[in-house]
């Protein structure tokens, strides 16, 4: 059953901003992401963007927008084939599971100028 979906988009250019700020971006991404999306070269901040987007759909489909939830504890990897995986810790492990999910798909684009994720939670519903 699906218990939250969410989605959200992101300017290139803000993470852009971001990345010339020194320390900036490791307040909000994993060093994992960090080395990933550096190893993209000029396309680092498409993928930062996406994966941040990631972070703010989660959010949503929570329900709770960012109250409670740590931005690091999301984190976004790639499978194998390069499809996007998102793994959760701490504060958003707690939550995703305290509304009964078990599993979360997530999606994500990006182009010139924006970066979207969609963020779906699945689970059991609770009474």
């Amino acid at each position: 059953m699906i218990l939250g979906i969410g989605i959200d988009m992101v300017e290139i250019r803000r993470i852009r901003k971001w990345m010339a700020a020194p320390g900036l971006i490791e307040r909000y991404f994993s060093e994992n992401e960090i080395t990933w999306c550096s190893k993209r070269g000029k396309d680092s901040a498409l993928s930062l963007a996406a994966r941040f987007a990631v972070k703010e759909a989660l959010g949503k489909a929570l329900g709770t927008g960012m109250k409670g939830l740590a931005l690091k504890d999301t984190q976004v990897d790639n499978d194998e084939h390069g499809k996007p995986v998102i793994i959760l810790s701490g504060t958003a492990k707690e939550l995703v599971e305290a509304m009964g999910g078990n599993h979360v798909h997530v999606s994500l684009t990006h182009e010139k100028e924006h970066a979207v994720a969609v963020v779906i939670i699945e689970g059991v519903d609770k009474p």
